[in-house]
């Protein structure tokens, strides 16, 4: 029998060039860019909020000027007949690629797409979906409630900074949708800690954002509520006070964990 995240996608071969075709604000610190890409049904096999491994050109201290800098993305939405792809990028400023290029992309610019991975961020055998995450998590979040099914159950609970991050979500009515202010010291996971769902249920977590949240609920999930690491997806986005280079063999080694 396969379970949720038994396998890993396949990367993509060839890195295909994704040209921007619109730029959209969705709050202050959260811009969506749609690129138009040929051949973009070499990643068919990508599900919603799949890892996209973006090249973005890199020139801070740590980078060479004309080097690329590999980041990786979520997948928010992919259109195959008209080679359309969106991804929702986090604005924190010129501190890091990502950011600093997206702030200034503009139609007709250019960026490479080297791979798309990761495992599975939900499952169709679930009876109850738990998602949680911050705003680096909502692109993925967003993309997963779009594709559950009509008649499915859970709660999604997404932490931002304040009101102005809050979207209009796409989710099937039975799943609640939770907004939190991150003004407490840890209200993702106090909040995930007071969910409940019906005995017996077969559960699916996707779990993203910040290290230190991640792993708590991750912990509590294996241990006090008795989830198989199998029907969860559990990654961490980001660590408080290190850079991506710094700590990319942890983000991997989860990843690993997930599958």
């Amino acid at each position: 029998m396969t379970t949720p995240n038994s396998h890993r996608s396949p990367s993509v071969r060839t890195p295909l060039r994704l040209i921007v075709r619109e730029t959209l604000s969705l709050g202050p610190r959260l811009r969506r860019i749609r690129f138009h890409c040929e051949g973009l049904q070499v990643i068919g096999h990508a599900g919603p909020g799949a890892h996209l491994k973006l090249l973005l050109p890199g020139s801070d201290a740590t980078e060479e000027p004309r080097r690329p800098a590999a980041r990786a993305y979520s997948l928010r939405r992919v259109d195959f007949s008209q080679n359309l792809l969106d991804v929702d990028f986090v604005l924190h400023g010129d501190d890091g690629p990502g950011s600093r290029w997206a702030i200034r992309a503009e139609f007709g610019d250019s960026i490479a797409l080297a791979g798309v991975g990761g495992p599975p961020l939900s499952s169709a055998a679930a009876d109850f979906h738990l998602l949680a995450g911050d705003l680096t998590a909502l692109p993925a979040i967003a993309a997963v409630l779009e594709t559950l099914p009509a008649a499915a159950n859970g709660a999604a609970l997404i932490e931002v900074t304040d009101a102005t991050d809050q979207l209009a979500l796409q989710h099937p009515p039975g799943v609640k949708l939770h907004w939190l202010l991150s003004r407490a010291s840890c209200p993702l996971t106090d909040a995930v800690r007071q969910i409940r769902w019906p005995a017996g249920a077969r559960v699916f977590a996707t779990i993203a954002g910040e290290s230190a949240s991640v792993l708590a609920i991750r912990h509590y999930l294996l241990h006090a509520c008795g989830l198989s690491p199998a029907f969860m997806y559990a990654v961490p986005y980001w660590c408080r006070g290190c850079s991506e280079e710094d700590y990319h063999d942890e983000r991997h080694r989860c990843v690993e964990g997930n599958e």
